[in-house]
């Protein structure tokens, strides 16, 4: 299974703001150069990010972006689902009047079960095996 490039690039740019000081901030070019994507990409994911409440931007000299928890209390699972549609959750009604098919109820219980998996899963879980340059070229 692969996830599409927004979620995938959202949660290495997230991984780049985890791997420096706590209020660092990391500018989206500094992303865009070390993840190989367009700035105006990254602009996309990180206004949905922002909208969700897991990013900050910092306007001005010094600005950048930083995470507004700490890596251990950010899933994956919030990543993606604050960047990538939500597998819609089955019908209450469609359940009752037996009208969901066994492909759309195991599709359904593999989200669910996938989504519990992810947000068991935190940045700093991922820091600790990632083999990405450090945002600001040293490590903090």
């Amino acid at each position: 299974m692969r996830f599409s490039n927004r979620p995938r690039y959202a949660i290495s740019a997230m991984m780049n703001l985890a791997l420096v000081k706590q209020q660092e901030t990391v500018t989206l070019g500094d992303i865009a150069q070390l993840d190989n994507i367009s700035v105006s990409y990254l602009e996309q994911i990180f206004a949905s990010l922002r909208h969700h409440g897991l990013v900050e931007g910092i306007r001005g000299p010094g600005g950048g972006y930083h995470l507004t928890r700490t890596a251990e209390k950010i899933t994956i699972a919030e990543i993606i689902a604050a960047v990538d549609k939500q597998p819609g959750k089955l019908n209450p009604l469609a359940i009752a009047t037996n009208s969901v098919s066994e492909a759309e109820r195991l599709w359904h219980d593999f989200s669910t079960r996938l989504y519990d998996f992810l947000n068991q899963i935190t940045l700093a879980d991922l820091a600790q095996r990632w083999p990405h340059p450090h945002p600001s070229g040293n490590p903090s």
